[in-house]
């Protein structure tokens, strides 16, 4: 079992612990309030805690990072400016509903019966209050959702593009252009993670793993204009990926791989305490994928908002003190974003680099093969 297995396997535990926790909290909140109105429920833990004119900066970060059913910018004189966005719903004992998320007028009006409140969608009564007996299935197509297809557009137009191009002047003329830009980060992946980690069976994978940088890439890219979404900083889109590798890994695996697992080279009353642990490895490497790239995310949109934020935290103490702050605010802000730029670029190459390298150890014949791979590993 070597580090970087065990460094998996403390942080599926450490995961899957405040995974937990979260879902109990999750259910102890709608127990709480099972037929109470939405807005009451809202309004009633607002009076119990803080003031609801006052600036709220852990609301609005995790308003910031979550996904919701509009793309919106910013709010003019009170009114939120925002790009509504179509609402499917399905509840057994009221059919489909297929309507814009305007109608809910950012969570002031109930439409259709349903009601929505911090991006939850909920069926309630004729008088405002929920309705336990009916089960809702939202299918509706979320900001993440519209921005991970935009992605693949771009991602389908850059590759096709270039495709054409080669076909049409072939590889004797200089790149230029898009070709241009893009040939090196290809060249790169190719040797660097292709070669370096999969050896003769490295064009066999290329497709896939190309696949996953740019479309990660250009998701980390996106996700950094102002009132886009934070797709991958989204623990499912994160899952996906995760166990898409998860399953190329498993059918890259051999009986050299499966016997390392099952039959470990070391002494008997070892292989006790080693299969299982091995055998767990198989789950924490895709596992430790899913989290690294989502916490990572994650973190930078929320060290960006807070130092915005600052602005106003120290504002509300005083004026004086927000206006004279703000310069530092700024420079921090604008300091941190270049940097998620540059992370943008390592968390794809690293979530596609560690593919590589875990399906490389897959299909290894020897132990010593396996063991070369784990040097120069990005953590």
């Amino acid at each position: 079992m070597n580090f970087y297995s065990v460094r998996s396997l403390l942080v599926a535990v450490f995961s899957v612990i405040m995974l937990s926790f979260s879902a109990n909290v999750s259910a102890q909140e709608h127990e709480g309030v099972p037929h109470e109105g939405l807005h009451d429920a809202t309004k009633s833990g607002h009076d119990q805690t803080e003031d609801p004119g006052k600036f709220n900066p852990g609301e609005l970060i995790m308003d910031h990072i979550s996904d919701s059913h509009d793309f919106h910018f910013f709010d003019w004189k009170g009114h939120p400016v925002s790009i509504p966005l179509p609402v499917i719903l399905y509840a057994p004992q009221r059919g489909l509903s297929v309507f814009s998320s305007s109608k809910f007028e950012h969570g002031h009006k109930a439409h259709e019966g349903y009601q929505i409140e911090k991006n939850n969608i909920a069926a309630v009564d004729e008088n405002g209050n929920r309705d336990a007996s009916v089960k809702v299935y939202d299918f509706s197509i979320t900001k993440n959702v519209v921005q991970m297809i935009l992605s693949l557009i771009i991602l389908v137009w850059i590759m096709t593009s270039i495709a054409a191009k080669y076909k049409k002047q072939g590889s004797a003329k200089a790149p230029s252009g898009l070709q241009n830009a893009v040939e090196p980060v290809v060249t790169f992946i190719r040797d660097e993670v292709g070669k370096a980690n999969l050896g003769r069976k490295y064009e066999k994978y290329m497709p896939f793993l190309l696949t996953i940088f740019f479309f990660i890439l250009i998701n980390n890219l996106f996700g950094l204009l102002p009132g886009s979404a934070n797709v991958t900083g989204n623990i499912a889109f994160t899952a996906v990926l995760g166990i898409i590798s998860f399953i190329v890994i498993l059918f890259s695996t051999n009986r050299h791989f499966w016997g390392h697992i099952f039959n470990p080279p070391v002494p008997g009353f070892v292989k006790l305490i080693l299969i299982p642990v091995e055998f767990l490895g198989i789950f924490t490497k895709p596992f430790a994928l899913i989290i690294r790239l989502f916490a990572n995310m994650v973190a930078g949109h929320i060290v960006i908002t807070c130092f915005v934020m600052l602005i106003f935290i120290f504002g509300g103490m005083a004026k004086a003190a927000g206006w004279g702050f703000s310069p530092v605010s700024v420079l921090f802000t604008v300091f941190i974003y270049l940097i998620e730029i540059l992370v943008a670029f390592i968390q794809a190459f690293i979530f596609t680099n560690l593919t590589a390298v875990f399906i490389g150890q897959s299909f290894e014949g020897s132990h010593d093969d396996v063991d070369h791979h784990d040097d120069g590993v990005i953590v």
